[in-house]
């Protein structure tokens, strides 16, 4: 054993070693990504960098990085092992349907056999598990009925304060109608609704449909840099989780910085 040890050590040392254990880590285990875009503040910020946790939803296919080349490529197949599936509420890194060397990070909002629907920008969910169902664990919501069911006006934004509506968007014809009016659907099986949580600042399901499970790539573990704008690093963040973000004292930080951003800023993206 001891002998083992020594050789392993000495392999893991060695230029081989290191870029096999380099490799391990990003394809099962952990892989930086940088938040690029503000579609999720304020939850997540532009220059967030952060490690995904990639055994979060079973085992994506290996992919080199950079390249975005799948160590399989006689293979389509996105998903190595399949595993866990995301919940109601959770961030999730995935690969763009349209584009799968793309990723995009966006908030899970129903699941397969779940049915939603948009109007006056507030999100209707009507979950998968019913009417009596829907009761019981959302009293202290606004529950409206249509077409004979339940439906959970804005079943997110207690939980998760980063989630927020822009002011200046208006239905005034200049923006896309998905942002205000979004017709019912149902998610179909495997897939998920993902939307962003600056609502009117995203692309995201509502302009290019569900995320099939395959797809998926992770969720955000912990961001280990930040930095803003004008290349001041955000200390308050570093080594922060989801959650921790969505502390009163650090929410609200994001909450000005996003309001100076958004001054400018009116793209979706």
């Amino acid at each position: 054993m001891k002998e083992f040890l020594k050789k392993t050590y000495k392999f893991s040392n060695s230029w081989t070693g290191t870029i096999i254990i380099v490799l391990f880590v990003i394809f099962f285990i952990a892989q930086a990504f940088r938040i690029p875009s503000g579609s999720m503040k304020d939850s997540l910020l532009i220059g967030d960098h952060l490690f995904a946790k990639k055994f979060a939803y079973g085992i994506p296919m290996p992919h080199l990085p950079f390249l975005e080349l799948s160590i399989m490529p006689w293979s389509d197949k996105l998903h190595l092992i399949d595993g866990d599936t995301p919940k109601r509420g959770d961030i999730v890194i995935f690969r763009y349907p349209n584009n799968i060397k793309q990723h995009f990070v966006k908030r899970c909002v129903a699941l397969p056999d779940d049915e939603l629907f948009v109007l006056n920008k507030d999100l209707y969910l009507h979950h998968r598990e019913g009417d009596a169902w829907i009761k019981e664990n959302f009293k202290e919501y606004e529950v409206v009925m249509f077409d004979s069911k339940l439906w959970v006006k804005n079943p997110y934004q207690k939980e998760h304060p980063g989630i927020h509506h822009d002011d200046k968007i208006t239905n005034d014809g200049r923006y896309p109608q998905e942002l205000f009016n979004f017709a019912p659907v149902k998610v179909t099986k495997d897939n998920y609704f993902m939307m962003g949580d600056n609502r009117d600042h995203s692309n995201d399901s509502r302009f290019w449909g569900t995320v099939p499970y395959e797809n998926i790539e992770g969720t955000p573990w912990f961001v280990y840099f930040s930095i803003d704008e004008n290349w001041e690093i955000r200390w308050d963040r570093v080594g922060k989780t989801p959650t921790d973000l969505e502390s009163p004292a650090i929410l609200e930080r994001a909450q000005k910085q996003r309001i100076k951003e958004d001054k400018a800023d009116h793209g979706i993206y």
